[in-house]
């Protein structure tokens, strides 16, 4: 199936947290309760302070946002060692994406697969002819390339110097790479947030981030993008004015300054990712490599041979009051996979007896 029509044709949710449709999909009342694993957020946040930060600030919804989000770029400009002229906040990673898309309007991009779908859905939105491609796949006649690191759904980290071979192919034919790092800062990798310094060397480049995700802020929609001046502003005119709401782009300052909560962050994820990734493996379940916030998962040889499979497991968690995320619509993948998300020790701890009851 053409990877354009994927997503159209699918019948299950596109995105994770979906759990109505899911419930309804296999017989469940609507307050069957539930613990959510499908959306891969920190299980740490948000920030304590930013409830009692937002009552401080709630009477600025009275007033338009800066149009031109002048602090929250700086902020941003600064964390990451660029000029704020390279940086363009956005109404979640979602909005960059489709930013990012844009520049290949008539054109034709690559999407390395399986990887999230809603790049296809973005370039498909703007004309675009979606070419699905592997990592040595000749990148001539392509506008752009769009990769995900880490990937999604399988949590897979490009290793750096791989990514500098592909910025250099893609310069050579005259091709954006766009790296979409939405869960780069929940990545176990020391090197994982070094792209930012590659920007001055390759103007052919792309970042797109999310504060979403880190920060367990999904319902204030925040994110940014860094490139080059020059493709930012191709970028910025396509934009709707005051995209972001006041409320985000006040918090994006005080979130970048947190250092604290980014070194819980990391000392949770640090301890928690390759426990639960035992824990899985040793009850027969065949988990993808991964550095990140969730695992990407199927039952092992020996659980196939028993007629368990992933959508067996999805039915099966879900009536134990667990959300999983499903891989139907993802290349390559069409369901074959679940997608777990890593949580606190309790919820994890919760999770390992659903699938023990489960998997007996």
């Amino acid at each position: 199936m053409p990877l354009r029509s994927r997503y159209k044709t699918s019948q299950w949710p596109r995105h994770g947290g979906q759990a109505a449709a899911l419930l309804a999909r296999f017989g469940l009342p609507p307050d069957h309760p539930i613990e959510d694993f499908s959306a891969n957020l920190n299980p740490l946040g948000p920030p304590d302070w930013v409830p009692a930060w937002l009552e401080r600030h709630v009477s600025e919804l009275t007033r338009y946002p800066d149009v031109d989000y002048v602090a929250a770029r700086e902020a941003i400009a600064a964390h990451h060692g660029v000029s704020r002229d390279q940086v363009l906040l956005t109404n979640g990673g979602g909005e960059a994406i489709f930013l990012a898309a844009s520049l290949c309007a008539g054109g034709r991009a690559g999407v390395l697969t399986p990887t999230f779908n809603e790049y296809a859905r973005a370039l498909d939105g703007v004309g675009a002819e979606v070419c699905e491609i592997s990592f040595t796949h000749p990148l001539d006649g392509l506008d752009a390339v769009f990769l995900c690191r880490p990937n999604n759904p399988d949590g897979g980290l490009l290793a750096l110097v791989e990514v500098e071979a592909l910025l250099a192919r893609a310069a050579a034919a005259d091709c954006r790479l766009i790296v979409d790092e939405a869960f780069i800062d929940l990545t176990v990798d020391e090197d994982a947030n070094a792209l930012p310094a590659r920007l001055a060397a390759h103007p052919n480049l792309i970042l797109l981030r999310s504060m979403t995700k880190f920060y367990t802020l999904p319902g204030l929609r925040l994110g940014y993008a860094l490139a080059s001046e020059a493709l930012i502003a191709a970028m910025a005119c396509r934009q709707p004015p005051w995209s972001v709401n006041q409320l985000a782009a006040g918090l994006v300052a005080p979130l970048l300054a947190d250092s604290d909560f980014a070194a819980r962050t990391q000392a949770w994820l640090t301890a928690e990712r390759p426990r639960m990734q035992q824990a899985l493996e040793r009850r027969g379940l065949e988990v993808a490599p991964g550095a990140t916030c969730f695992f990407l998962l199927r039952p092992g040889v020996a659980l196939r041979r028993q007629g368990i499979t992933a959508e067996v497991m999805l039915e099966w968690l879900l009536g134990g009051g667990i959300l999983a995320r499903h891989t139907h619509g993802y290349a390559g993948l069409d369901g074959e996979w679940l997608r777990l998300a890593l949580r606190d020790e309790r919820a994890n701890h919760r999770l390992l007896k659903v699938l023990d009851a489960c998997l007996r």
